[in-house]
């Protein structure tokens, strides 16, 4: 497939789309029953893409479902049908946890039986997942910059893997996913930026507490690089991401694959969520489990002498 033609951007800086440069991801489609060939396929590439794994009905109820609370809030443009998901003129909206906040529809897609059985078939054992929902609805502009999962649930198995899904067609303008190629095979060379923890901090100096505590933020943004471009120049391998997103696809990887977010160019919400599965005979992170759980607030919060 030709590499795209339009010009695309992520965090503001045009990406290099030349074909040594800008690509896009592997379809696992193939092999879905294969569950030795996705095993290989993941520690090959870092990734698995399932395009039309999902049922589109479900997708469709689950958008309708978030796209109604958007309206009610008046993000979304009342000139058109709210499914639309276009937004308000001059709002900006991103990260958006509540809208996936006690949203059966939004659960029914990331908890049902479908997802649950595609990686208790690929961990070949019972599977337990996050309770807390990542879900985003970008405006125009917004895009995601490039980091790696781990620093944000690290304090469990680092064998999780993150799933994330569009809610909705999602064409290169409107700003999916991207990832780095084989950018989990270099993990040595960002060896110290993986050791972060983003709610530890430093008891011992005054600025991380104050930061950390007092303004209840975290020690490291998280991501790796607000620069995609030289980022990409200094690591090597193409950013990748499917041609056109579709209801109905996902797309799962490691904690250490380099990713980040295309920017949406349209004045439609680019919508997605991403969660998280692991065995469950792995430990795993307290922040992210439970009815209510505590993620990145104080209870949160991890202090060391450093």
């Amino acid at each position: 497939m030709p590499v795209a033609t339009q010009t695309l951007s992520s965090c503001g800086h045009a990406l290099d789309m030349s074909e040594d440069a800008f690509g896009y991801v592997r379809s696992s489609a193939d092999c879905i029953d294969q569950p030795a060939e996705l095993a290989r396929r993941l520690e090959l590439d870092g990734y698995l893409y399932l395009p039309g794994f999902l049922d589109r009905d479900l997708i469709t109820t689950a958008r309708a479902s978030v796209c109604a609370r958007l309206a009610a809030e008046g993000w979304l443009d009342a000139a058109h049908p709210a499914i639309d998901g276009i937004g308000a003129p001059g709002k900006t909206t991103n990260f958006r946890y509540d809208l996936a906040r006690q949203n059966r529809d939004v659960e029914r897609v990331v908890y049902g039986p479908e997802l649950l059985g595609f990686y208790a078939n690929l961990f070949g054992e019972s599977v337990r997942h996050f309770d807390y929902t990542w879900f985003r609805a970008l405006s125009q502009g917004q895009g995601s910059a490039p980091h790696c999962d781990l620093v944000y649930m690290g304090r469990g198995t680092h064998q999780l893997l993150t799933c994330w899904i569009p809610y909705g067609d999602t064409p290169l303008e409107m700003g999916g996913l991207m990832v780095l190629e084989g950018s989990h095979t270099k993990s040595d060379r960002i060896k110290h930026y993986l050791e972060i923890d983003v709610d530890a901090y430093c008891e011992n100096r005054p600025k991380e507490v104050e930061k950390v505590i007092t303004k209840r933020g975290w020690s490291h943004p998280g991501f790796l690089s607000k620069n995609p471009v030289t980022l990409r120049e200094k690591l090597g391998g193409r950013w990748l991401t499917a041609p056109d997103w579709k209801a109905g696809d996902f797309f799962t990887f490691g904690m250490t694959l380099v990713h980040g977010g295309l920017d949406n160019q349209t004045d439609r919400l680019r919508l997605s969520s991403d969660t998280r599965y692991q065995r469950a005979s792995q430990p795993i992170d307290e922040r992210w489990i439970g009815d209510n759980p505590i993620a990145n607030t104080l209870a949160g919060k991890r202090g060391r002498v450093c």
